[in-house]
């Protein structure tokens, strides 16, 4: 059974740092794409990052990068996301996902791709 498990959420002011936790359980970190999304009320899901653990790939946002990074260890099966500098407009539900590698042509941010999500975790930043 695969289940993803965000963590580490919260209401953090503007310049701040957070992290967020993603435990992954059920799927190879091998074989997956690990991903970030996040959206807010009457908007699209917006990719945010993604990782090709064993590849060494990552994929951000133009929103985001530069001040985000996405890592993952297989070890604990744990996928994280270290936002730093964090704006307003950060403020959002995020959710980590999973996809299998073979539903990825070129680009990781397709949310249709990925398969499992979990359940959403709110992040939001004050003026």
């Amino acid at each position: 059974q695969v289940q993803l498990v965000e963590s580490g959420g919260g209401l953090v002011q503007v310049a701040d740092s957070l992290r967020l936790s993603c435990v992954v359980s059920g799927v190879s970190f091998s074989t997956y794409v690990l991903g970030w999304f996040r959206q807010v009320p009457e908007k699209e899901r917006e990719f945010v990052a993604a990782i090709r653990w064993n590849a060494d790939i990552k994929d951000y946002s133009d929103s985001v990068k530069g001040r985000f990074a996405i890592s993952a260890d297989n070890a604990k099966n744990t996928l994280y996301l270290q936002m730093n500098s964090l704006k307003p407009e950060d403020t959002a539900v995020y959710y980590c996902a999973a996809g299998p590698l073979d539903h990825f042509y070129r680009d990781y941010d397709e949310g249709n791709e990925y398969d499992y999500w979990g359940q959403g975790i709110q992040v939001t930043v004050s003026s």
